[in-house]
């Protein structure tokens, strides 16, 4: 291929794009592939998990706060664009803002929809990132939505008749959705044990169903592994330093610990065969050494694109 490759992940709120994935995203932008973020939501209900962030002015601004956290976050990554898709945090379930009508939860979906195929007929990617469906582990209706939206635009981008007025079609080639393999951390939970720390992976993890039957692509980010714990940090509101899940490892023995980000092939218009080491594999290789023709410079854009 002689055109810039590119990647575009979508994600709920601030630190989503931080949690999930952001090694893969590191290691492609490296290698030249033009990577475009985009958040669904201001992350307005997120809890303040870190005290020394619980101040009565990062209260009252939480939306800002978070806005500036995230483009943090996304610079650290290496993510060249950062695209906020415009509606409110929906809560949890029964929550005051899950009732909202500016919530993502309760927008209209093909609205909702014709947000983001005007994203990806702008950036033309030729990989998308999303959520699964199956979001039993933690069933908020922002990533349930993430999907809906995702799945939806993954095709009506390239479909002339829909949005007529959002940009020429583009069709993906490929659709990922970001797992949390159980052997990762069951990886995790071992190395703890090992140096004879108390793990913070009790039951209520080490007893969840496992996806790892889902995978079917598994990304080397050891030379990235060290991106997701900076890029976590840049979050100061949302995540506590002190946090033994995210940072009761060593850095250096955490960053060598199961360093790769897996993933599900939900759609695929090339002919690739699985198990995949590459995001890129059957459109044209992005890797350490290779290719991915020009990243194009970082910026902001606010995307309320109708």
């Amino acid at each position: 291929m002689t055109e810039r490759l590119c990647l575009l992940s979508v994600h709920a709120h601030p630190d989503d794009e931080s949690s999930k994935g952001a090694g893969t995203v590191a290691r492609y932008a490296a290698a030249g592939v033009h990577t475009v973020l985009v958040c669904c939501t201001g992350g307005e209900e997120g809890e303040i998990l870190n005290p020394a962030m619980d101040r009565p002015e990062v209260r009252d601004n939480l939306a800002e706060v978070r806005r500036r956290e995230l483009e943090r976050a996304a610079e650290v990554i290496g993510y060249h664009e950062v695209v906020e898709l415009g509606y409110r945090d929906s809560g949890m379930p029964g929550s005051e803002a899950n009732a909202r009508p500016e919530c993502f939860a309760a927008a209209d979906l093909d609205e909702a929809v014709g947000r983001l195929v005007a994203e990806i007929r702008r950036t033309r990617p030729h990989v998308v990132i999303t959520y699964h469906e199956d979001q039993q582990g933690y069933p908020h209706p922002d990533h349930l939505r993430v999907h809906d939206i995702s799945v939806l635009a993954f095709d009506r981008a390239a479909d002339p008749l829909a949005y007529p007025g959002l940009g020429e079609p583009w069709q993906p080639f490929k659709l990922y959705y970001t797992l949390w393999s159980r052997k990762r951390m069951l990886a995790i939970h071992e190395k703890f044990l090992e140096l004879g720390l108390e793990s913070p992976f009790g039951d209520r993890w080490l007893d969840r169903p496992s996806n790892d039957d889902r995978i079917t692509t598994s990304i080397d980010i050891s030379s990235h592994a060290a991106v997701r714990r900076e890029a976590l940090l840049a979050h100061a509101t949302q995540i506590d330093p002190e946090s033994p899940f995210w940072f009761g490892l060593p850095p250096e023995v955490a960053n060598s610990v199961h360093p790769y980000d897996e993933y599900e092939l939900a759609r695929s218009l090339v002919d690739a065969p699985v198990p995949e080491d590459d995001l890129f594999a059957g459109i044209g290789v992005a890797n350490e050494t290779g290719s991915g023709n020009g990243a194009g410079g970082r910026g902001t854009s606010a995307a309320n694109r109708r």
